[in-house]
Parts: C-alpha cells; sequence; structure tokens
C-alpha cells in the first residue's frame, strides 16, 4: 500500500467535506499541500495578500451558505489572514482557516517563522486545534468544518507544522471513518410556550415591527420570513448586511420610516440578529423604551446576555420558529390589524419622497457621492451582488441602494473593516458566476487591497468596481481631518495597467454612460473599473455607531 504524507491527506480530506475551491498565497510549508489540493480537483485561487483569502472566503461562504477553505504559509502568512479571519468571527461566517507552522520537532529551538500561532488564531475564532497525528488528519478536518457551521456559523483555525505536513505513513493506517461526515445542520424548534406568548404580543400590539439579521440567511429562512411578514401584516427592516431576505421595494417595507418605526414600535420582534451596536442595542431613545422585545436566536447565550430586557426569547433555528410562528398565528392574528400602523409608514415614506427636492437629480460638480449612488442604483441588474465598501460611500449607499435578493448585499459587517470591497466581490463571482457583482469603493478602502484586480484579471473573474474619488479617507469639510488627504488617484489607469478595462468620470451626465461600457466589456470578460471625481465635503448623515467619528 502507497505512503501518503500528511499534505496529501490534508487535501483529500478537504476534498471530502466538498471543498472546491482554495483561496491561498503559496508558501513554505504548504506548497505540497496545495499542489495536493489542485490534484485532488479543488480549484485553486491565489491572491496577492493573505487577508483578501480570508476575505473572499467570508463572501463565498455568505451567498452559498457552506463552509470556505483559505490556506496561508507559516508565520506573518498565517498572521495576515487574521484581520479577515476576525472580521469572519463577528459576521458568524464559516470560513475555515489552514496555516502551516514551524516544525512542532523543534519547538522552542527559534526556527524559521517560530510563533504561537494556535495562540494568535484563538480570540480570531470560534475554534481553533493543532495537527499532531497524520492518522487523525481526516478527522480533525471534519470537526473543523462541524464546528465552522454547528449553531451559529463562525471561523475556525487548524494549523499544521511543517514536519507533520511532509511526515508519510502508510495509507491503511489513515482513519477515513469521519472524514466528509455530514454537517448537521440542525433546526431546533423553539419552545411552543414561548411561541405561543409572542402570537399573543402580535394579537395584542398595535404597532410591531419585524426587525431581521444574517441568522435569516444562515438559515435560508426568506421565504418563511417573507410568509410571515405577509400573513401577519407586520412592517420589516433588516441589518445593512440583511438585505434582501424580504425584497427593499415590498409592499411592507418603508424604508426612510425606519428612525420613526423604531421610536413608535410597541412589539419589536428581533430575528436573527445580534442587538449590538448595529441596531443601536434596541435601547432607547433609538428604540421605545416602552416596547416589548421579542428575540429568535439560535444561540441561548446572545438572549442571555442581550443589552437590553428580552421579554419573550425564543431559542432556535429562524427557518424552524418561523414556520411555527406561521403555523401558529393562522386564526390569531390578521393583517387587517395593523393596517392603520402601515398607513402612518407609508404616508410618511411618501411625505419625505415628495418633500421638494427629494427626487431632484444632483447635478453639481463635484459628483455628489448620492447621485453615484442612485446612478448605480438605476443601472444594477435587479438580483445583482452589491459590495459596498468605504467610508462616506457606504454610509450613503446603505441609505439609497436597494437589495432585492436574499444574501445579495455584502458590506464589512460589524467589525467594520476597511478593504473587503474587491476581495469580497471576487468571492462573490466565484460563488454564483451568473450574477451581476458591482463592488462600490471608497478610494482610501479600495487601495487596501486594490492589487486583487491583479487576482481578478488573472483567474478571469469579471466584476465591476466603482470607486467614489474624494480624495482620502472621509469627507473633510473643515478641512481639520489630519492624514485624511490621499490625492486624486487615477485608479482607472492603474487598472488599465493590470489588464482592465477603466474609465475616469468627473462630471454627473458621464457616469451612466460609463457604468454602461464598463458593463458591456464586464460582460464580454473583462474586469472593470469606473473612477468617479466625488465631492470631499459630502458627509453622511447617519447614525453614529459610537461617541466618535472618523
Amino acid at each position: 500500500m502507497a505512503e501518503l504524507t500528511g499534505s496529501e491527506i490534508l487535501a483529500k480530506s478537504l476534498k471530502n467535506e466538498g471543498t472546491d475551491i482554495l483561496f491561498f498565497l503559496m508558501g513554505g510549508p504548504m506548497l505540497l499541500a496545495e499542489s495536493s489540493c489542485i490534484k485532488e480537483g479543488i480549484r485553486p485561487l491565489d491572491v496577492r495578500h493573505e487577508q483578501s483569502a480570508a476575505f473572499m472566503g467570508q463572501a463565498y461562504s455568505r451567498l452559498l451558505q457552506k463552509p470556505s477553505v483559505c490556506m496561508a504559509a507559516s508565520g506573518p502568512g498565517t498572521i495576515n489572514l487574521t484581520t479577515g479571519i476576525a472580521n469572519a468571527l463577528i459576521d458568524c461566517c464559516p470560513v475555515v482557516a489552514i496555516g502551516g507552522s514551524s516544525p512542532i520537532g523543534q519547538n522552542g529551538r527559534q526556527v524559521f517563522q517560530e510563533i504561537d500561532q494556535l495562540a494568535i488564531m484563538k480570540p480570531c475564532t470560534k475554534w481553533a486545534d493543532r495537527v499532531y497525528n497524520l492518522k487523525r488528519i481526516p478527522e480533525q478536518v471534519n470537526v473543523a468544518f462541524q464546528k465552522a457551521m454547528s449553531g451559529k456559523p463562525g471561523p475556525v483555525y487548524l494549523d499544521f507544522p511543517g514536519d507533520v505536513l511532509y511526515a508519510k505513513i502508510p495509507e491503511e493506517q489513515v482513519d477515513w471513518s469521519l472524514s466528509g461526515r455530514p454537517l448537521l445542520n440542525a433546526r431546533p424548534l423553539g419552545d411552543p410556550n414561548k411561541v405561543d406568548a409572542l402570537i399573543d404580543a402580535i394579537a395584542k400590539a398595535r404597532q410591531p415591527i419585524i426587525l431581521s439579521g444574517s441568522g435569516v440567511i444562515w438559515s435560508q429562512a426568506w421565504s418563511e420570513l417573507q410568509e410571515f411578514v405577509e400573513k401577519t401584516g407586520i412592517p420589516f427592516y433588516t441589518t445593512p448586511q440583511g438585505r434582501g431576505v424580504v425584497p427593499d421595494d415590498h409592499e411592507y417595507s418603508y424604508l426612510t420610516m425606519r428612525s420613526s418605526a423604531f421610536r413608535d414600535a410597541d412589539l419589536i420582534i428581533v430575528v436573527g440578529t445580534r442587538m449590538n451596536y448595529i441596531i443601536g442595542h434596541a435601547a432607547p431613545p433609538r428604540f421605545n423604551a416602552g416596547a416589548k422585545i421579542a428575540r429568535i436566536d439560535i444561540d441561548a447565550d446572545e438572549i442571555a446576555t442581550a443589552p437590553r430586557r428580552v421579554d419573550i426569547g425564543i431559542v432556535g433555528d429562524c427557518k424552524a420558529v418561523l414556520r411555527q410562528l406561521i403555523d401558529t398565528s393562522a386564526k390569531r392574528v390578521n393583517a387587517d390589524r395593523f393596517s392603520a400602523w402601515r398607513r402612518t409608514l407609508s404616508d410618511g415614506e411618501t411625505a419625505k419622497r415628495q418633500a421638494p427636492g427629494a427626487n431632484k437629480p444632483m447635478d453639481e460638480i463635484p459628483i455628489h457621492p448620492l447621485r453615484l449612488c442612485d446612478e448605480i442604483k438605476n443601472f444594477m441588474q435587479r438580483d445583482a451582488i452589491l459590495v459596498v465598501d468605504g467610508q462616506e460611500i457606504l454610509n450613503f449607499g446603505r441609505q439609497s441602494m436597494p437589495t432585492f435578493t436574499p444574501g445579495h448585499r455584502l458590506n464589512s459587517g460589524p467589525f467594520g473593516t476597511m478593504g473587503v470591497g474587491l476581495p469580497f466581490g471576487i468571492g462573490a463571482k466565484i460563488a454564483k458566476p451568473d450574477k451581476q457583482v458591482i463592488v462600490v469603493h471608497g478610494d482610501g478602502s479600495f487601495g487596501l487591497n486594490a492589487l486583487e484586480l491583479d487576482t481578478a484579471v488573472r483567474h478571469n473573474i469579471p466584476i465591476l468596481v466603482v470607486v467614489s474619488l474624494n480624495g482620502g479617507w472621509t469627507a473633510d469639510p473643515d478641512r481639520n481631518k489630519p492624514g485624511r488627504n490621499l490625492g486624486y488617484t487615477r485608479f482607472d489607469k492603474m487598472a488599465e495597467t493590470l489588464g482592465c478595462y477603466g474609465e475616469y468620470v468627473e462630471r454627473p451626465d458621464e457616469i451612466r454612460p460609463a457604468l454602461d461600457r464598463a458593463q458591456r466589456e464586464v460582460d464580454r470578460g473583462s474586469v472593470a473599473l469606473v473612477n468617479v471625481k466625488t465631492d470631499d465635503r459630502a458627509r453622511a448623515g447617519t447614525v453614529a455607531f459610537a461617541q466618535y467619528a472618523t
């Protein structure tokens, strides 16, 4: 019987878990593992920076609701993964990270790139472990995938010392018994008494709202959420990354009345999202102090440690609990009950949209970022995957650009990491190659991983990148921010040098024609970048997430 190296066992184990793509940056001691993955039929996608490999994996996972795999060399290579892995942790995304490390047999002798990577990775992951025994590699890889997807998803890490990767063992000694064991995919139901209590609360409420997040996406519960919304008649809102689970143009969606709805609601049903700063901890004065709070989450700790008292806490899978609520509410809740509440929100939204100047295109030069967002909104396909990354453009885009398809809205998430945009776009296009992918970047955030344009070109991944070029990291209307200025870089010229199609735009009426030309190039298989000079004074007036602001 032939012998297998630890690298070969790792590759076969990843293949058995359904891995079809590897996001990585080559280097020792992972070269043999990477070559072995390719021999197993796993598509290799090599990047220009390790954090991008983790970001790409995160987008891929979010779009497909399954684990992804990223890999890096020892020492600095693996440490470079941590930014992306930490972002995945805070975003509850099942990225499986694999890092090579210095030989365990020489631990403590100050060998090349020796550092305790496991200790570094543990705070950034849901679970982390080191591999010592070649026989158990298939088991540990399967456990990593199980951990990543069980309960509340999250990233995991496996550390592979170089001497383990290159050691050999007879193939018959490898324990394959757990390799490829199906993921549990548990759908725990909620306590029927608490489900009943929530239906009672809905039947007594006058002005309820639903506030949903990414848990609806991970449990693939968008059909159940929309059915629950329609059968109960309750207006709904989502977190920024939860957009599209019910289309933003649904009749019970009142996007411009978000603040009013939060302030006036007497029942707030939080579905599959944390009560963190993104929703102001569901606390007054942003939310009604007298409102009853109900919460559905698969993680009991999330409910038990909520920063605001939860009156009705239902521990369970979103998809399963929503189905319970739909069935239980059938004869007890009538959508007409909330018609007056919906009319109030609808009338308020109509008034805002009809206010003087509300629908007037902004024609000034430099271009206002909202005009850029409006042009993209009118240009993009209904099921486009929209990635937004930056400071001002992220905030303006959150207000103005809708999403209609579950999971098709990506941004930095609650960790607020800049530089995710282009890697997210590449990961999204790989996950759903038939969809239009548009990455809208601030110029500061774009610069952090701009060389991934080269990755997209080398691997023939046709996406459209739009840069809001306001000359710096943030708006600076008073010209008083230190380190803010970056200059007006011709990223379109840089893109052309890397093999992309590039355009530069300074006038509002030039935006749409440039987008149309760029998309035609994308449709032909090219990567395209449209560099749009925008107003450096335009400051987005969104809700502050902290006591300080950039």
